[in-house]
C-alpha cells in the first residue's frame, strides 16, 4: 500500500525519471519548433528551439545517475534529429545577424559573391550544396559525440576545410563559411551532449 505524501526514498527513485521525461519533452518541443520553421522561416521559433535545448541540457544535468535504456534510446533519437535538422535554421539566423545581407542566396544552394574581372565587377556562385553538406556534417558531428569519439570532429572539420579551400578567396565566402560551420557544429554538439550526459 502506498502512502501519501511519498517517502523521500520514493521521491528519490521517481525524481530522475521525471527529469528524463521532461528532457525528452523539451527536445521534442524544440524539434517541433525547428520543423515548423523549416517550412516558413521564423526567427522566434529558432530562438524558442534554442531555449528549449538549453533547458534540456540543464534538466539532464540534475540526476546523478545514468538513465535507463528506454530513456537513452528516445532521448538519443530526439537529440540526433534535432542536431541534424536544427543546425540549418540556427546557422541561417546567425549568418543573417552577422553578415547583414552582404551576400545573396543563389538558385543552386550556394551564395553569390562579388568578383572583379578585367571586364568589370561580376558575381559568381560559391559554397554550392551548403544545405546538403550541412545535414551530413551535423549527422557526422553528432554521431561522433554520441559514439564517444569527439576526436572525429577534427577529421570532419579538416575534410570540409580542404574541400572548400578553393572557394574561400573572397572575404564574404570565408566569413560565411566560418560562421556557418561553427554554428552548425556547435548546435550538433550541444544536442549530442544531451545524450552523452544521459548515457553517462
Amino acid at each position: 500500500m502506498t502512502t501519501w505524501p511519498p517517502t523521500p526514498a520514493a521521491l528519490a527513485s521517481i525524481g530522475p525519471h521525471v527529469l528524463w521525461a521532461l528532457a525528452l519533452v523539451l527536445l521534442i518541443a524544440a524539434l517541433g519548433c525547428i520543423v515548423a520553421t523549416l517550412r516558413t522561416p521564423r526567427r522566434p521559433l529558432v530562438y524558442c528551439a534554442a531555449g528549449l535545448l538549453a533547458a534540456a541540457v540543464i534538466v539532464v544535468l540534475i540526476p546523478a545517475q545514468h538513465a535507463p535504456f528506454v530513456f537513452r534510446l528516445l532521448i538519443g533519437i530526439a537529440a540526433l534529429a534535432l542536431a541534424v535538422l536544427g543546425g540549418w535554421p540556427a546557422s541561417q539566423l546567425v549568418l543573417a545577424l552577422a553578415t547583414r545581407d552582404t551576400t545573396r542566396p543563389s538558385p543552386h544552394d550556394g551564395i553569390l559573391v562579388r568578383a572583379l574581372t578585367p571586364e568589370g565587377e561580376t558575381t559568381r556562385e560559391v559554397l554550392r550544396g551548403g544545405t546538403t553538406i550541412g545535414l551530413l556534417e551535423r549527422l557526422a558531428a553528432a554521431g561522433t559525440i554520441m559514439a564517444g569519439f569527439p576526436e572525429g570532429l577534427a577529421v570532419l572539420i579538416a575534410i570540409k576545410g580542404v574541400g572548400r579551400f578553393t572557394e574561400l578567396e573572397q572575404a564574404e565566402a570565408r566569413e560565411r563559411f566560418i560562421i556557418g560551420t561553427l554554428t552548425s557544429i556547435v548546435w550538433a554538439c550541444v544536442c549530442a551532449g544531451v545524450f552523452r550526459i544521459v548515457a553517462g
